[in-house]
């Protein structure tokens, strides 16, 4: 009998090692046999030759990253096949090479640089090279049609007196708005100056989440020093958050009539627990962002050490005498309402760290959002700003006006 054609085994051999989007084998798939494995596998999509797929199980930022992967991906295999120069081959082969980083940053599986905003900055460099160079290689025929995305990221982005934004400016007035290639490469500048802009503003906001994080770190380890050493030295600390109503009386302890670690611990939760209401009422204020980054959670999560320790300082400072007019807390239920006081008194602190979080972000620069007023020196006229000037859309070949 003779034997199967050779192709046919390599076909096989292929589909029993072949692996989907997510990892699985083809021969090992959970549920393989079953109906719902079926449908656990019906939504899955395959990478293509290129190995992008948009962003499948993974979060909003990295679908959207991936997304414009492809899109660009698409745009350079486009022009290879039109054509390309050996010198514009190179600059394409350096795009892949971008993107391959691009990909990589929205592939890590490093939950420690995706939750410290490392790599969707990583990723985010390489796709705004990636513009710079398809700019640069982007065809006569297609080229006029660029100028307005440029202009947009540079208002964006740029002062309204760089002279590259200027100049370019002045280059599509000269040519009706219309990109031509004698200033292709003042835009690709142009373009180059935004893009870094920007990535210094998303920079500042990653380096603000990160202080947040340590910030909220460092709280949390200090409480929880404070409430083991409770523990640890009753006498000493744990005693500290009872007190004497009048001499010879029964001591008065946040829990019972004997100080314990367990005072210190009650303390503190009260303290957590009071700021948590204080920010889930301040919710209403907190906005949410777009950006890759985790401000807003990082504000929420620091109240709950900060409360703690407020509270914890606040018991200590009326045991202290510091508070005036109070010298001593007759029952337990006071010293927890006290520790419950402090708690919500942090967002006095807080608030102003929410403040200072809502300008990093919104300094992340997108659409319609103008730029902030530059201080002004005291004693010092303030600069004139150039009026900006409008860039009148390109026109359609063969329509003039």
């Amino acid at each position: 009998m003779a034997d199967k054609h050779p192709d046919e085994h390599a076909d096989k051999r292929a589909d029993r090692h072949e692996t989907d989007a997510n990892g699985h084998a083809g021969g090992h798939r959970p549920g393989r046999n079953g109906r719902a494995g079926r449908k656990a596998h019906a939504g899955r999509h395959r990478p293509d030759e290129n190995g992008d797929v948009a962003g499948l199980g993974k979060s909003s930022w990295c679908q959207r990253y991936s997304a414009h992967i492809a899109a660009q991906q698409a745009q350079v295999n486009a022009m290879r096949k039109a054509g390309l120069s050996p010198s514009d081959t190179a600059i394409a082969d350096k795009i892949d090479t971008q993107l391959r980083a691009a990909r990589a940053a929205v592939e890590s599986h490093d939950w420690r640089s995706r939750f410290t905003g490392s790599q969707p900055d990583r990723a985010l460099a390489n796709i705004n090279e990636v513009e710079v160079q398809l700019l640069r290689l982007a065809p006569r025929r297609g080229l006029a049609w660029f100028s307005a995305g440029v202009v947009a990221q540079a208002e964006q982005h740029l002062r309204p007196d760089d002279w590259r934004l200027v100049a370019l400016r002045a280059e599509l007035r000269r040519t009706n708005g219309r990109l031509t290639p004698g200033a292709r490469e003042l835009a690709a500048r142009t373009l180059d100056a935004a893009n870094h802009a920007e990535n210094i503003e998303r920079a500042r906001v990653r380096s603000f989440s990160n202080i947040l994080m340590l910030s909220v770190f460092v709280m949390s380890v200090l409480t929880t020093l404070f409430v083991v050493w409770g523990f640890v030295d009753v006498n000493g600390v744990a005693v500290k958050m009872c007190f004497t109503p009048e001499p010879g009386k029964t001591l008065e302890c946040p829990i019972g009539h004997e100080a314990n670690g367990s005072d210190v611990l009650l303390v503190a939760f009260a303290g957590a627990l009071a700021a948590a209401f204080a920010g889930a009422l301040s919710l209403r204020n907190l906005q949410g962002t777009g950006a890759p980054y985790q401000i807003p959670m990082m504000l929420l999560l620091l109240r709950l050490p900060v409360g703690a320790l407020s509270a914890i300082i606040g018991i200590l400072l009326i045991g202290g005498q510091f508070v005036p007019g109070l010298k001593a807390l007759d029952t337990s239920p006071q010293i927890v309402a006290w520790a419950l006081a402090f708690g919500i008194l942090q967002e006095t602190v807080t608030r102003l760290v929410d403040q200072q979080g809502k300008t990093v972000l919104a300094n992340i620069r997108g659409s319609g959002k103008e730029f902030e007023e530059q201080p002004v020196t005291t004693g010092s006229a303030p600069a004139p700003q150039p009026a900006k000037t409008a860039v009148p859309p390109p026109k359609p070949p063969g329509k003039t006006g």
